[in-house]
């Protein structure tokens, strides 16, 4: 029974939570999204920067 009840416990939590609607979706996929693509660009930049440096001075 306790496997059960534990089932019956998060289909009774599932139904109280606030899921957000097709447009909020949409809108938060793409935040996240460009969230990611300019930290990447960000990141790859910082990393082609340090890369040049450390073999500007390794080769010199």
């Amino acid at each position: 029974m306790g496997i059960m009840n534990f089932f019956g416990d998060i289909n009774r939590e599932m139904k109280k939570v606030s899921w957000p609607k097709r447009k909020e979706l949409s809108r938060y996929t793409i935040i996240v999204l460009s969230t990611v693509i300019v930290t990447s660009a960000f990141f790859a930049i910082i990393d082609l920067c340090i890369s040049f440096f450390i073999r500007f001075f390794l080769n010199n």
